[in-house]
Formats: C-alpha cells, structure tokens, sequence
C-alpha cells in the first residue's frame, strides 16, 4: 500500500508539472523610445538654414570633421543601450529630436553599434529657424510603416505677430509586429523669454497635438497611439493638463483618454531629463492612449515607463554635477552626450501558440 501510494503521487506531481508547464505563458517585449540628440548638425554650412549658430559649426573648422564622428558616435552608443537589460534588444522605434538633416540620422544608424539592427528613418525637413527637425528611427523587422504625414504648427510672437517658425509635429502610423500603432514625434517650442511668455507657444502644440490625436480616434476610439517628445513643459504643466488632458491615474483614462505616466515620476518622485539652476524639468515624456492600458495582454500593453539615466550619461564633476552629460560646453566639445536623459516605455503582448507558429 505505502508502494502504491508513492506512485500515485508521483504521478500527481508528474500531472501538476505538465499542467504548470501548460500554462507558463510567454511574451514579446519593446521598446519604444525618445531622445533629444542635442545638436547633431553636420560639418557642412547650409546657406538655406542658420546651422552656423550650432555648436559645431562655431568650432575651428580643423576640429568639426572630427567632433562630429564621435558626436554620433556617442549617439549610437546611447540608443544601443536604451532597453537592452530587460529587452536583450535596442528601440524597436526611437523618436528624435535636435537633428540637422536626414543625413546625419544615416550617419547615426549605420554606426557600427547600430548597424545590424538595420533602422530605417522617417524624416521632413521642417521650417525650424535653426533648421532643427524630428524623426522616428525603426527596426525594419520589427515596424512597418504604413502612412506618414508632418503637420505644421502656426504660432505667432504676442509683440512683433509675425510667424514663428518652429518644429513641425511628425505622425507615422504602422504595424509593430503586425499590430497597427501611430506615434507622433514632437518638439515644442522652447521656454525662451521665460516660462509664462512663452507658454501659449506650447500651449498651441498640445491643441494641435491633440487634434491629430482626435483625428486618429474618430476614425477608430480605440486606436493605440503613442506621443512623445521633448515638450518643453513639465507633465503638471498647463499644455499638458489642459492641452492633452493627459492623466497621471490609469483609472482616470476612459476611451479616447491619454495617460501619462511621467507625471507622478515627477510630482511623487522628483525625477527629470533636463537640469537648470538647481532645478530638475521633465521636458521629455511618452504619453500612450487608453487601449495600451486594459488588464490582458492579448495585444501589446503598457508595461512599464522609465527614464533612462545610467551613470555614464551624468556629468560627474562641477557645478553641473549629476546632470545629464552634454556634448557641448563653452564652445568645446566634452566627449559627452546630451543635455536631456532619453526616455522609454516597454509595450508587452503574450505570445500564442499560433504567433509562434506563424513566425516560424
């Protein structure tokens, strides 16, 4: 009797294995990213653009081939890193800020560090005064791009009301492992002349923003979209409160909402991607709308947000200590990064017997 009792549980434990093992479930994981490159221009003056304003070009003209080779350089490590620990993979998609020209984002994919994962590039060339565009970079494995459009963002100074010409917002809508997605790509304008004079400037980006936005979801309300870029403004800022009407709560976002979660990283946790005088800002932010929210993880789902701030991305001496490392100081160039921290989400989805059939 002990014999077949021990045989029997034996055989249980055999059975709740197999049954263990059954339900072990599986999933993809990506990473979609954001990144202010600050100031990647190229070598070359554009007498179309004021690029001689950059950085780079206010060099002596003996040292800017060589500045601009570890510039990128310096890019491509970052936006290889961006994910790789809990991905094991760089950005499936990445957007871009603070880039001259197409040319210099060919420059950046075809770095060695970046060469094998084979990105393509969405890119306009916007009417930026300082001749400063977005654009998207992607995985060609991984996203397919089905449509892309720039909208231009109209605004006018209070004093003088002529038009200033700033960056346009970039929309590419596309299958990410054949799931449609939208990502706008933006970079509002900046707080020069201080935060309250120009805060309808970026006030004026949220309305247009949301239109595109709105103009997604009218013609589907439960369409994935992502928005991101630098924003110029905090997540408790106006543009964002009142503009997006972005929430910090997932229970807060009904249907056609937007969540932020970058705005409680910020309040709660005192984090940012931008430091000046004393002072952290959280100008770089991802925002998703509510389908990437539900419980299941049947298609790709928000997992987690996060700011990507490893150590060798901070300055660590001076009086700019522990903020991000930038490229450029003082006219000289500091073998540094940029001085924005970039930022991720990780979008999850299970993985079913029939995906893993259909990829084979």
């Amino acid at each position: 009797m002990k014999t077949l009792k021990l045989s029997i549980l034996f055989l249980l434990t055999i059975v709740f294995a197999n049954v263990n093992a059954q339900e072990k479930k599986k999933y993809k994981i990506h990473t979609v990213a954001f990144y202010n490159l600050e100031n990647l221009f190229d070598t070359i003056n554009d007498p179309l653009k004021y690029d001689e304003a950059s950085p780079i070009m206010e060099m002596h003209e003996a040292n800017r081939a060589e500045v601009y080779v570890e510039k990128v350089k310096n890019m491509a490590r970052v936006v290889a890193d961006i994910g790789k620990e809990d991905t094991n993979n760089t950005p499936a998609i990445i957007g871009v800020s603070e880039i001259e020209n197409r040319q210099v984002l060919v420059d950046l994919v075809n770095d060695p560090q970046l060469l094998d994962k084979d990105y393509g590039i969405v890119h306009y060339d916007s009417p930026d005064a300082r001749g400063i565009d977005v654009a998207l970079l992607y995985q060609k494995s991984l996203f397919k791009p089905i449509d892309t459009s720039s909208f231009e963002l109209k605004i006018y100074d209070d004093d003088t009301r002529k038009r200033v010409y700033t960056r346009d917002q970039l929309l590419v809508s596309g299958k990410l492992d054949g799931e449609l997605i939208h990502i706008i790509v933006n970079h509002w304008p900046s707080r020069r002349g201080g935060e309250a004079r120009s805060r309808p400037k970026r006030v004026a980006a949220a309305k247009l923003n949301k239109r595109i936005i709105d103009s997604l979801q009218s013609i589907d309300p439960y369409a994935k979209i992502i928005t991101m870029g630098d924003l110029n403004d905090n997540p408790n800022n106006a543009s964002l409160k009142e503009g997006l009407k972005a929430e910090a709560k997932k229970k807060k976002v009904g249907l056609k909402g937007i969540y932020n979660p970058f705005e409680n990283q910020f309040k709660k946790q005192g984090l940012g991607t931008t430091g000046y005088r004393d002072a952290w800002s959280l100008f770089d932010q991802i925002l998703l709308t509510q389908p990437f929210l539900e419980q299941d993880y049947d298609s790709f789902r928000l997992y987690k947000a996060g700011i990507f701030n490893k150590n060798y991305l901070t300055n660590k001496r001076g009086r700019y200590k522990g903020y991000p490392f930038r490229s450029f100081s003082d006219g000289s160039f500091t073998d540094g990064f940029s001085d924005h921290f970039p930022v991720y989400v990780y979008l999850v989805k299970e993985v079913k017997d029939e995906d893993e059939k259909s990829e084979d």
